[in-house]
């Protein structure tokens, strides 16, 4: 199992004919470096296909996912270039659900 501690997702699309250099090279660009135990989230415009690139403490591991129907629910291009995401936002997206209303985006605190 990876360990990942932290996940950001980067706002604006990547190619995903990118490998391992190029995706490693966009985090940089995007996130400043690519730091231990983190994971960072890209997809392309039409939200089909989504990368991942960890780096686990001794290399990088680079992984796709195709949907066939449908889209990855993915912030539009707006202010900011990057958003961090919990744990279970992650899983939700992955799956392809509406990922935004988990976590503390999803509290109520105000009746």
């Amino acid at each position: 199992m990876i360990r990942i501690d932290a996940v950001w997702l980067a706002i604006t699309p990547m190619d995903m004919r990118a490998g391992t250099e190029t995706a490693l090279a966009r985090v940089v660009a995007v996130f400043g470096a690519a730091h231990p135990h983190t994971a960072y989230l890209f997809a392309n415009k039409r939200g089909t296909r989504l990368k991942v690139l960890v780096h686990d403490g001794m290399g990088i591991w680079l992984a796709a996912r195709r949907l066939h129907q449908g889209r990855f629910h993915w912030p539009s291009p707006g202010g900011t270039a990057q958003q961090s995401l919990q744990r279970e936002q992650l899983d939700a997206l992955v799956l392809g659900l509406p990922w935004q209303r988990l976590g503390e985006a999803g509290v109520i605190t105000l009746i």
